[in-house]
C-alpha cells in the first residue's frame, strides 16, 4: 500500500508539475494569468489523449496507479479509450455514441456536485 500511495503521489505530482510548466510557458508568451489556464487545460487534455491513442498512457497508469487519475488526464483517457474501443462499430453508432459512456457519469456527478457546492456557498 505504501508503494501505491508513494507512486500515486509522485506521478500525480509530476503531472501537476508538467501542467504548471505549460501554464508558465503560456504566460511567457504573453497570455494573461487569468486566461492562461484555458490553453493549459487544453494542452494537458491533448497530451493525455495522444498518449492514450498511442497506448502509452495505459503503461504509465499501470506504473503510476491512481496518480494518473488527476481529473483532466483521467477524463481525457476515459473518453479516448471508449472511442478507440468502439471504433469498429462506425463513426456514429460506435465512436460518437459510446465515447462518453464512461465519462458521462463523471460529467453528471461533477455538475451535480458543483451545483450543490455553489448552492451551499451562496447560502453561507
Amino acid at each position: 500500500m505504501v508503494k501505491n500511495v508513494l507512486s500515486a503521489f509522485l506521478f500525480g505530482g509530476a503531472i501537476c508539475f508538467l501542467g504548471q510548466l505549460i501554464l508558465n510557458f503560456y504566460i511567457s508568451l504573453g497570455v494573461p494569468l487569468q486566461q492562461a489556464g484555458n490553453p493549459t487545460v487544453a494542452t494537458v487534455i491533448f497530451i493525455a489523449a495522444v498518449l492514450t491513442g498511442l497506448g502509452v498512457f495505459d503503461d504509465i497508469a499501470n506504473l503510476a496507479g491512481a496518480g494518473t487519475a488527476v481529473p483532466i488526464t483521467g477524463f481525457a483517457n476515459s473518453v479516448v479509450s471508449m472511442a478507440i474501443e468502439f471504433r469498429r462499430e462506425g463513426w456514429v453508432l460506435g465512436t460518437g455514441s459510446k465515447m462518453f459512456g464512461l465519462a458521462g457519469s463523471v460529467i453528471m456527478f461533477g455538475v451535480v456536485t458543483a451545483f450543490i457546492v455553489g448552492l451551499i456557498s451562496a447560502l453561507i
